[in-house]
């Protein structure tokens, strides 16, 4: 526990993590404003008990869209992470195991993509496979799996000289054993951070595809989108975009810290 709070990234990023989790899942339970219901008496109007965040272009309560788009941005940001991991993860230990050739024509692929910045890869596959959900997760996908392969691959290509894994290379491990073992229980570290990373930066490309309409279709209330409805109206109802903007950056934030956190306590743990 000392630990823990010796280490303030740690402990804020959890917070706020936490915090975050806690509000998609049982925010939208206890305020049970429907994020969808219309309320034309309440167009534009501000922050009130009613409603803390004000109401949106239609009379929407902007508090329980918000809760609404956290539980969607978690969602798709875990889901993306996951699937990232596992294929990223299969491919750099398959092309680290391999070596030679295999090596090397499974890296150059990774470079080919990597030559793209992400998020302009994902804008490309999401426009040309249209907005919705599993587009999106696909479209993000194909930014994220890289790194992860990356990581892998040169934390096995390390792990594969140590001592212990020669020695149950020399008794007659087979490739898969020697994998699942002795060498990923080593790259969970380095995978953990890079995906507490991950998922910061799903949700803010998450964002952008949907503030460009190339995310869920209205009116499922998302961050980006709720963004792109209330830059209309930023002279005279800032708090429509206001508090979307501050959901996407404390999310961001606690993600990040967590990863910084969780960085600082592998390395000194190596």
């Amino acid at each position: 526990m000392k630990s823990f709070f010796r280490n303030p990234s740690l402990a804020i990023g959890v917070t706020i993590v936490t915090s975050t989790v806690l509000a998609a899942i049982i925010g939208p339970i206890v305020f049970r404003t429907d994020p969808l219901s219309i309320d034309l008496a309440n167009i534009l109007a501000g922050p009130s008990r009613a409603h803390p965040f004000g109401c949106d272009a239609l009379g929407r309560d902007i508090l329980a869209r918000i809760l609404s788009g956290a539980r969607l941005s978690l969602s798709i940001s875990t889901v993306v992470v996951a699937i990232s991991l596992v294929v990223g993860s299969l491919i750099g230990a398959t092309a680290a195991l391999s070596g030679g050739r295999i090596d090397n024509l499974i890296m150059r692929g990774v470079d080919i993509v990597l030559a793209f910045p992400g998020i302009l890869l994902a804008i490309a596959l999401a426009a040309i496979l249209g907005p919705g959900l599993i587009d999106l997760v696909i479209a993000l996908t194909a930014m994220g799996w890289t790194g992860y392969a990356r990581i892998v691959r040169g934390e096995v290509l390390t792990l594969r000289e140590r001592e212990y894994v020669l020695a149950a290379e020399t008794l007659g491990a087979n490739r898969s054993r020697l994998l699942m073992r002795h060498i990923l229980p080593g790259v969970v570290g380095p995978l953990a951070v890079q995906a507490t990373f991950g998922v910061g930066g799903i949700i803010g490309a998450e964002a952008a595809l949907s503030f460009l309409g190339l995310g869920a279709l209205p009116p499922t209330p998302t961050w980006g989108n709720m963004l792109d409805a209330g830059r209309a109206f930023l002279l005279v109802a800032p708090h429509l975009t206001t508090a979307p903007g501050l959901a996407i950056g404390f999310s961001i934030l606690g993600f990040n810290l967590l990863g910084d956190g969780i960085a600082q306590k592998v390395g000194h743990r190596a």
